[in-house]
Formats: C-alpha cells, structure tokens, sequence
C-alpha cells in the first residue's frame, strides 16, 4: 500500500448477490485534499464509504486507512465521519454531545473552536432534540471534525442546509483540507462539488470513470452550455446544428453545443422569440451528465 496516502483502496471488490457494487476499484486520497465522490444511485459511493469505515469488509482487494484496516480502534482514531442520518440523544444539550465525543480523543479541538467551525455558538446550550433539520447537520458535522480527523469522510453533508449554512460548511471544509486533513465527500450537488472540491471522482456501475480536477473534468466534453427561453420544442432545438443535448431548467431550455456560434445563428433564425440567453462555458454539471450519457450509450 501506499505509505504517502491517508486512504488507500487497492483493486476493490465488492457485491450485494449477483450485483457488483465496486468492481476492481483502486482511489488513493491524499492528506490537504477535498476530494468529491460523484456518480449516479447505484455507482458504489455509499459502499466505498462503509468500507472506508469499516462497516464491512472487501471481498476482493485492499482497504487502508492511514495504514490502519479499517473500523480498528486505530483508524477509528484517525477518522471523522458525517453520514447522511444520525441516531443522538434528543436530551443532550450540542455542548454535552461535543464534550462527549471529544472525551473520545487525544487531542481533541477546544470546545469553543468546534462550535465556531460549526457555526454552533448560538446553539451550544439547546437540547439536540429542539434543533431544527439543519441545526441537527451542523452538530453531526461538529462531531466529525470535533477529533482533529487525519480523514474527514462527508456523506451529503449539505442535506437539509439552508443556503448561508452551506457556504459557512464549504468554508470550514476548506479549513480542515487546509489543516491537512483527507476529506472524502460525497455529493449530488453538483455546484457543491465544483466549489468545494480539489478533486472529482466520478462513479459508475462500481468502477472509477473520471478522475481530475473540477476542470480537468469539464475540459474532457469539448461544449458550452446555452440556456434561453424559447417557443420551440425539444425535439427542434435539439436537431439545431451542432446541439449534442437539451433539456428543460426551470423556466428555460438548457443546451449543450459543441459549434456555439453556428447553433445560435440557428436558434434565431428558427425562432425570433428567444430571450434571457446566456451561453457559458461547460459546467461541471453538464461534464458529469455527458460522461455518464456516454458510458450509457
């Protein structure tokens, strides 16, 4: 295994019957580095998590936490985890939760900095049971950073975030990558992933199909996204010169074309009714659905 790696996967294998959950995947993640795990329901993201935890074993390969196995006592020690629910004590005040989970560590953060990072300090003294949906998050968020974890593993840490909580989660995500921790974050968020993350890996049926940088992967579709409000039809704009997809978003169509000048040339010619247009450059977005269409195709 590699030595320099604070998480180590080594040819995994992993199935549920006859359903491959992880086929022969090998992801190394790196101490300073927010790494988004991406991919469809179904991709092998929750069992890459559970395996990084120690919930279960591989059944073919290796799985390494800071050299430890995982779910041992020792990597236990080394790793935070937020996941998607969480059972606490209603009763416990977020002040007692965090005194007690940090009882856990060594070298656990101050009280008042984990709250801080959290942005808990308001709340220190509720009952966890009183807190709202988000203001739960943000106490599971705390107890996973509350340990100084060398691995940080995010399971749609944003789920039932507002958006000021969000940005203020994003920003103690980067202070803890910042601190050297490995952060593994899983996300369906796309916008989440392209502002929060130094890497992107890209699931599907078990097996990694895209690894890089937030542009590393978006320079991989050679398109712009053009969105409008047009009177024409799917299946009009989508025959348009150089259109590789159209879709609807919200009040508009979203197309992704690979000769932008010719497709609006077209487009205006077709229908003189366009408005709101906005042409940009490839999203991490329309990146992920492209390379997931084309191993679907």
């Amino acid at each position: 295994m590699d030595e320099a790696a604070a998480v180590e996967a080594r040819d995994v294998v992993h199935c549920y019957g006859p359903v491959k959950a992880l086929d022969g995947l090998s992801l190394a993640l790196e101490a300073g580095c927010v790494t988004g795990l991406l991919g469809p329901n179904g991709a092998g993201k929750s069992t890459l998590v559970g395996l990084l935890l120690g919930r279960w074993r591989p059944q073919a390969g290796r799985v390494c936490v800071c050299g430890q196995l995982p779910g041992s006592l020792a990597a236990r020690a080394l790793t935070g985890a937020m996941l998607q629910s969480a059972a606490l004590a209603a009763q416990l005040t977020v002040a007692e939760h965090l005194r007690l989970h940090a009882s856990y560590h060594r070298a656990a953060r101050p009280l008042e900095q984990t709250l801080a990072l959290a942005g808990l300090q308001a709340l220190a003294g509720r009952r966890y049971g009183a807190l709202s949906g988000g203001e739960q998050r943000r106490v599971q968020f705390a107890l996973a950073l509350c340990g100084r974890p060398r691995v940080l593993v995010l399971d749609e840490p944003s789920a039932a975030l507002d958006a000021e909580s969000r940005r203020a989660l994003w920003q103690a995500v980067r202070t803890l990558a910042d601190e050297g921790a490995a952060v593994l974050m899983t996300t369906h968020l796309l916008e989440e992933a392209e502002a929060l993350s130094d890497r992107v890996v890209l699931l599907a049926a078990g097996r990694c199909l895209a690894d890089g940088s937030p542009a590393q992967i978006r320079a991989r579709v050679a398109a712009q996204s053009l969105q409008c409000l047009s009177s024409l039809p799917l299946e009009r704009l989508r025959a348009l010169p150089g259109v590789t997809a159209a879709e609807p978003r919200g009040r508009r169509v979203a197309l992704r074309t690979q000769a932008a000048e010719t497709t609006l040339r077209a487009l205006l010619a077709a229908d003189d009714t366009v408005a709101e247009l906005e042409l940009t450059a490839t999203r991490l977005e329309d990146a992920v659905l492209d390379l997931l269409h084309r191993e679907t195709a």
